[in-house]
């Protein structure tokens, strides 16, 4: 195929452009791509894949042409941009170990943009043929790469909502504030400061080390896999407790804005504790900790969102094994009083101050003195509170049965 390449001119030009945005790079969902690629027979894989040079100001492929094939970048940089090369709209930059022009393997469109080498460039190509054959022997994947390509355009539309919503929480303070400009511009500061943080200073370059790690695994050779496979775990560990901080900023700034979607349904509640134990189990035997469930026979089926009440109850139960001593007990109950449902976890640690059991709940909140088995980020707290708000209910502590340890207390409208 012949080589179509920009004039010295063009990429000068195509160097000096600002992008309309700051760079983007990649988010979760590539590491995703990557780590499922990385699990299929290498061989298999090595067949199906093929490996292009690209010079720097070289078209990986423009606008308009027939999109055939995905790529994974090794090595360089490319641009994605828009329009004509002397007067284009860029929008994002690409770089090692992330994915350009995967929509080809699920529709025959031409590419909605061009990318072009900014760098000299290595990538690793699957063609939409290779892709069809690797799912005739691995049918599983089909599933798995429309929940990856899901999962970026959800994240996508996460970071719209959350600046939608950040926007909105703006304009009311704006019009309480609004003979106050020095505090306006110092909201507006603020608001901008935390949104680039989240998405661009945190988000971005943890989606491009993800996908690194995940494509050395894929093309160093097993050998050399083998002999670091311990640094390759500790890599992938560092940056999964680091994907856990991102989203779950992002979760506490969608609950904040009151505009979070809940899916409720009538559930029962002891399927849904005892789920959430068992999933702790490891830890709670590693630290020979007994847990128990109670549920009282008069508590009926709770309408709630499943997925986020099992988050709050791993979260306190998590927070509770932090705090209770080896050999210790934590007990998780639920009775009806009036029209609510009363959910507990009862831990026999330290327990909390009376001065600490309200700033406990806010962001980054840590108990003064306490020395927890593990730090935590000090937003479980908060997104415990959120979602109980949402669904109606409150949440408190208070000390423990026989004035032992602490008890969290979260309602639930019957």
């Amino acid at each position: 195929m012949e080589r179509r390449m920009l004039s010295t001119e063009e990429l000068d030009n195509l160097l000096a452009t600002q992008p309309a945005t700051a760079e983007l790079f990649a988010n979760a969902p590539d590491s995703y791509f990557l780590d499922l690629l990385a699990s299929i027979d290498r061989q298999q894989l090595n067949r199906l894949m093929e490996e292009e040079n690209h010079a720097q100001g070289e078209f990986i492929f423009q606008e308009g042409d027939r999109g055939d094939a995905m790529y994974l970048l090794r090595a360089g940089k490319v641009v994605v941009f828009k329009g004509d090369s002397n007067t284009p709209t860029i929008l994002a930059y690409r770089g090692p170990g992330e994915i350009i022009g995967e929509m080809a393997l699920l529709e025959d469109r031409p590419r909605s943009a061009s990318i072009v080498a900014i760098e000299s460039t290595r990538m690793l190509k699957i063609s939409r043929d290779s892709f069809q054959e690797l799912l005739v022997y691995n049918p599983s994947i089909g599933m798995s790469i429309m929940a990856s390509l899901s999962a970026r355009l959800r994240a996508a539309d996460t970071v719209r909502d959350v600046d939608t919503q950040v926007g909105q929480r703006l304009i009311k303070q704006v019009s309480q504030l609004r003979n106050e400009k020095k505090e306006l511009l110092e909201l507006q500061r603020l608001r901008e400061e935390t949104s680039n943080f989240i998405i661009h200073d945190l988000r971005n370059p943890l989606g491009v080390v993800n996908g690194v790690i995940h494509l050395l695994t894929m093309v160093l050779p097993e050998e050399v896999v083998e002999e670091n496979q311990k640094l390759l775990d500790a890599a992938k560990a560092a940056s999964a407790r680091m994907q856990l901080l991102v989203d779950a900023l992002l979760d506490v700034a969608r609950l904040e804005s009151g505009q979070e979607h809940y899916d409720m349904a009538p559930t029962p509640l002891l399927p849904l504790m005892e789920k959430a134990g068992q999933r702790l189990m490891p830890t709670l035997t590693l630290h020979e900790i007994t847990f128990t469930t109670r549920v009282g026979e008069d508590v009926p089926e709770v309408m709630l969102d499943e997925p986020k009440i099992d988050r709050v109850l791993t979260n306190l139960i998590d927070n509770a094994i932090k705090y209770t001593p080896n050999g210790g007990t934590i007990t998780l109950a639920a009775e009806r009083k009036d029209n609510y449902a009363l959910i507990s976890i009862n831990d026999t640690g330290s327990g909390i101050p009376q001065e600490e059991r309200e700033r406990i709940f806010e962001r980054f909140a840590q108990v003064a003195g306490d020395k927890p088995r593990r730090r935590g980020f000090g937003l479980g707290l908060t997104f415990c509170q959120l979602v109980v708000q949402g669904h109606g209910g409150r949440i408190w502590v208070e000390p423990g049965d026989q004035g032992i340890g602490s008890k969290f207390i979260f309602s639930l409208p019957l």
